[in-house]
């Protein structure tokens, strides 16, 4: 019976944060209460603040979610992705080619938690922090990857991994609201190319 109830609780809380992320995405953060995400998860507000202390607590879950979907692992700097630190490293067009059309295949998946998390950024300071904080990690993962490498001036890498990492951002944003063909669109080879010369080996 214990089980059963672990299990059940389980269910509820990965039901609420499936609709919440759900009604981020529709109606927009703002516009979305806890009423509202209890209701659509057909359970009460009470249940609801049994799993989360709020609205804003939710969507930092839900970034939390984005960090397991993208293969991001606990590191010291906050979370890593492994294959990004092993393809800067790398260096080689092909490597760096492979890898973010890895990412761009995610992106159908991701796109619901980005949409919800620029929102949620935009009125809380405390996502916006999360936010800014996830994308500093990944700029970390790049200067792991170039200091590993030695490859550039050290005073330079941590300046070319938030270029690269605006890049993808601005890429994966575009391709949000435009859902442009990531096989006959030119931008994608651009996006990889710039990527190569910012960070490659030449």
């Amino acid at each position: 019976m214990a089980n059963l109830r672990v299990l059940q609780k389980k269910q509820t809380r990965q039901r609420l944060l499936a609709t919440a992320l759900d009604l981020f995405q529709s109606q927009g953060y703002s516009a979305t209460t806890i009423d509202d995400i209890a209701a659509a998860a057909e359970t009460t507000r009470v249940t609801f603040y049994a799993h989360f202390p709020s609205r804003r607590a939710i969507m930092a879950t839900l970034i939390a979610e984005l960090n397991v979907i993208l293969e991001r692992d606990e590191s010291p700097h906050g979370s890593t992705a492994v294959a990004l630190v092993d393809v800067v490293r790398a260096g080689t067009a092909e490597a760096i080619g492979a890898w973010l059309r890895q990412q761009s295949a995610r992106w159908p998946v991701i796109r619901p938690y980005i949409v919800s998390a620029h929102a949620a950024a935009a009125v809380e300071p405390e996502i916006l922090e999360l936010v800014d904080g996830w994308s500093e990690e990944v700029v970390r993962d790049i200067m792991d990857g170039l200091d590993l490498a030695d490859r550039f001036d050290p005073a330079t890498r941590h300046f070319r991994g938030v270029l690269a990492f605006e890049m993808l951002d601005r890429t994966t944003v575009h391709w949000i609201r435009h859902q442009w063909d990531l096989e006959t669109d030119p931008a994608f080879d651009v996006l990889a190319e710039a990527w190569v010369k910012l960070l490659g080996d030449g």
